[in-house]
């Protein structure tokens, strides 16, 4: 039978329910508010997340899929056993590509020459769910693993201030007294033996990697130094050249738009026609083929120089398509002037810029520029290479007569002499002047 009430039993009820009480005042008081963490469950931002609550914060921990080989149930029972709050896992390979990837590819968008953006367009695309989880769950603050020497941490937090004005951002490798305790991988290590932090098995590979969808991207460690070759194990995304198949794959693509909406493999009859399944598809094909690597040295934003290595299997085939159709399909003085909002896109993009204003405007008027871009692409993927064997288009501007040289059509080629003429008054003029002036000196 329980025991009876008395007056004396009763105080020391009353008085442990005060004491809890105080207790969960206090606790309220003492934690700093909520922090949505951008978390992919590996040694950093896992010491994060301890460090974080070590500071007085709830952590709320978010780990966007973007298409990178992850191990999700594991990452979110690691992030439960450690603390988190709440654990956010959400798929987002069909919002980023058809949110970010295909505008680059309307775009051709390729930073300097060479690299096709593939961690650049993703940063935006993980920061936007990133801040719709910190509104939706009300936390004040967001925070992320990005380095102090990176742009990974302005794409980040432009995009957060952008959508979420007011959050506050905790990057915590720009705080001294966590750069300051955690100068490298050793004490990074100490620390999780510490706390409890399960720490890889595997031996690191030395070098860093960032994976997703679009590529795979290597840069530090042995990488540093710029005239070291990368090792052969170094690519997981595309097969060696040299080593990949000796038959061909030709591939048919399908564009609408500027976007592409279709791909078939004309060797097997193989067809996709959903955003994601064609871009996997094209990455499939092409790392078999080992098309797409490069290895280069790019200019951060943030003022400095760094070597990078990247695969990039679907991407490249789509530019080498896209350009084709484009080409096939937009007038002239058109495409001019698109190319050069192809390459401001690209910039705004690599500096983290998606949700600007100016790159908004860019983004409209490379989306018109697409209207007529439409047809088909059938190129050959082998050996690392891109071919090109044809196009088709409803809205070609290819008129097979008037170019032809067998046949005159509606073309009248005396008045090439005129318009040779016209053009040459220029450089006559040019030419004269500077015979006048050598001659006078």
């Amino acid at each position: 039978m329980p025991a009876e009430l008395t007056p004396h039993n009763t105080s020391h009820l009353l008085v442990f329910i005060k004491l809890l009480w105080l207790l969960r005042q206090k606790a309220l008081i003492m934690s700093k508010g909520t922090v949505v963490l951008a978390y992919s469950g590996g040694l950093d931002t896992s010491c994060i997340l301890v460090w974080l609550k070590e500071q007085g914060y709830d952590v709320i921990t978010y780990l966007a899929n973007i298409g990178q080989d992850e191990d999700f149930e594991a990452a979110r029972k690691k992030a439960e056993s450690l603390g988190a709050k709440k654990v956010f896992i959400e798929d987002l390979r069909t919002e980023f590509v058809e949110d970010f990837i295909w505008p680059a590819v309307q775009a051709n968008a390729v930073y300097e020459d060479r690299y096709l953006l593939g961690t650049a367009v993703a940063r935006p695309c993980i920061a936007r769910r990133q801040v719709e989880i910190a509104r939706r769950e009300g936390a004040q603050f967001v925070s992320h693993g990005a380095t102090g020497k990176g742009n990974d941490q302005i794409r980040f937090e432009l995009t957060c201030y952008a959508l979420y004005p007011e959050v506050k951002i905790i990057a915590p490798w720009r705080i001294p007294e966590f750069y300051n305790r955690f100068r490298g991988r050793t004490d990074l290590m100490e620390y999780a033996k510490e706390h409890g932090i399960p720490v890889p098995v595997t031996p690191q590979a030395p070098w860093s990697m960032d994976a997703n969808l679009m590529h795979i991207s290597y840069e530090s460690g042995i990488l540093e130094n710029p005239k070291s070759r990368a090792p052969a194990d170094l690519y997981l995304m595309t097969k060696n050249p040299e080593d990949s198949p000796n038959v061909q794959d030709v591939l048919e693509i399908e564009f609408k738009k500027g976007v592409p909406v279709k791909v078939t493999n004309m060797n097997d009859g193989i067809s996709k026609n959903t955003a994601l399944d064609v871009f996997s598809y094209l990455n499939e094909i092409g790392g078999k083929h080992g098309v797409g690597r490069i290895d280069i040295v790019e200019n951060r934003f943030i003022g400095m120089k760094s070597r990078g290595i990247y695969e990039t299997p679907g991407g490249t085939v789509l530019l080498k398509a896209h350009l084709d159709i484009e080409t096939f399909t937009m007038d002239k003085e058109v495409r001019r002037i698109k190319q050069g909002l192809g390459i401001k896109f690209s910039e705004l993009v690599y500096n983290g810029f998606w949700y600007s204003p100016e790159c908004d405007f860019v983004r409209h008027c490379i989306a018109k520029s697409q209207e007529n871009v439409e047809g088909k692409v059938q190129l050959s993927v082998f050996k690392g290479q891109v071919y090109i064997l044809g196009r088709e288009s409803p809205k070609s501007l290819y008129n097979e007569e008037l170019v032809s040289m067998d046949v005159q059509g509606d073309y009248d080629p005396c008045d090439a002499s005129g318009f040779i003429r016209i053009n040459a008054v220029r450089l006559r003029e040019h030419h004269r002047l500077q015979g006048l002036s050598s001659t006078k000196q």
